[in-house]
């Protein structure tokens, strides 16, 4: 959500900065609709203020016996009621038309974003890791033969249809350990809080952290109008919506392994082999809400903690910071983690860790108040994913692969798998 104030005091920097985003200028038609919300409430401000003054002399006029002067009066106080209920309803109006199109409009990049129209704008920071040399050709994950008993898309699709599967044996407690091994991570090495949040919301819940409403068709809704969580994002940040926090409980970090639901609407015929890109997937989310001073610093504080997951599992990745054509619709910064994907020969986005300003604390009105007093300020909000669970099932079942069809696991996860160490060319966990 944007600041109404700042787009009235320099809406040729609000153009520029949408315009990096690939909008037109919107700022003419803004405050187009907030002259015509603000002439209305000062019209009905003054018809309160005309009706106020007749109130007082209709009692006058009646008890002076002036019967004429008492219904003109009388008249004028139903006119202006009139008047005022009719000012203050288009009042109402162009206040919603103006919110309405406020809510679309994505967040201004900061400065330091690359320019760029898709992800061919996106600058990679760093590598960590080399790529394995496997002396053999590389599988994708779902043609290892280890993998194959454990991972069922024919089920899936019987059950549900496309974009789902089914994991067994060994594979699961694969996927299982390693949802376990990073909130544990996360929890003991990075101070982030365990929550556990429902995967159904209300529609305000969408809205606070931007995805209403205007990417409604990447989502589901139940019948009786809940959502299904994207992200736990949603849940995570909404935990603050509608409060007043006190400056020293902040920073608030959060951590949440869930269920997530997204319908892909826009990837029809995209990753449609294997398990890369699914309806329903689980994924460990991070959270924080931060003083707006300390934003900056807890972007590259979470993008370390995203980092740290796949160097303990000994993944190589490369972080990416994201131009302005290819963030996020409530970001302001955003650092993508790609990891190595030997069967693809390619690097693919396991993480995105995105700062965003006070953009999602005035949509959902999170603020906090100064040390010393002094009005509510907004907080601001940054999550990332720490990291998505069915893609680090990808990657460690394809760095890890044999040429005999088995998979040698990472040692970060023995303990959580009582100290097996492989799945075996048949699919058994040894």
């Amino acid at each position: 959500m944007h600041d109404i104030r700042a787009i009235r005091e320099n809406p040729a920097q609000f153009d520029a900065d949408l315009g990096r985003r690939g909008m037109p200028p919107m700022s003419s038609r803004i405050l187009a609709i907030d002259e015509a919300r603000r002439a209305k409430i000062l019209a009905a401000e003054t018809a309160q203020a005309a009706q106020n003054a007749a109130s007082k002399q209709v009692g006058a006029a009646k008890a002076s016996g002036d019967e004429a002067e008492f219904e003109r009066l009388r008249a004028l106080v139903a006119e202006k009621k009139s008047e005022i209920a009719r000012l203050q309803e288009e009042a109402a109006a162009e206040d919603a038309k103006l919110r309405d199109l406020l809510m679309g409009l994505p967040n201004p990049p900061l400065a330091e974003v690359p320019d760029g129209a898709d992800e061919a704008g996106n600058v990679e920071l760093r590598r960590w890791g080399s790529p394995r040399d496997f002396g053999f050709s590389p599988k994708e994950h779902f043609e290892i033969a280890g993998v194959k008993p454990g991972m069922d898309f024919a089920t899936a699709a019987k059950l549900s249809g496309s974009r789902f599967v089914v994991l067994r044996g060994a594979v699961i407690r694969v996927h299982r350990a390693l949802a376990q091994f990073m909130l544990d991570t996360h929890v003991n090495q990075h101070g982030l809080t365990e929550t556990w949040t429902p995967v159904l919301v209300k529609e305000e819940a969408m809205i606070g952290t931007g995805q209403l409403p205007k990417f409604a068709e990447d989502s589901y809704q139940t019948t009786n109008g809940w959502w299904l969580v994207p992200t736990s994002e949603v849940t995570l940040t909404n935990t603050v919506a509608g409060d007043i926090l006190e400056a020293g409980a902040l920073p608030i970090r959060l951590t949440a392994h869930s269920q997530c639901f997204r319908s892909e609407a826009g990837s029809a015929g995209k990753d449609t082999s294997g398990m890369l890109r699914q309806h329903q997937f689980e994924k460990v989310e991070m959270v924080s809400i931060t003083h707006p001073d300390e934003s900056l610093a807890e972007h590259e504080r979470m993008t370390g903690c995203a980092e740290a997951i796949l160097q303990k599992l000994g993944l190589p990745y490369r972080v990416m910071v994201l131009c302005t054509g290819d963030m996020g619709f409530g970001a302001r910064k955003t650092h993508d983690l790609e990891v190595w994907l030997p069967g693809q020969n390619t690097y693919r986005e396991i993480s995105s860790v995105s700062v965003c300003g006070d953009f999602q604390a005035r949509r959902m009105n999170a603020r906090f108040r100064p040390e010393g007093g002094g009005k509510p300020e907004f907080v601001h909000t940054l999550n990332g994913s720490g990291l998505a669970v069915g893609r680090a099932l990808i990657a460690v079942l394809e760095n890890g692969q044999q040429e005999d069809g088995s998979v040698t696991l990472p040692e970060a996860l023995h303990p959580y798998l009582g100290g097996k160490t492989r799945i075996s060319a048949e699919g058994a966990l040894t």
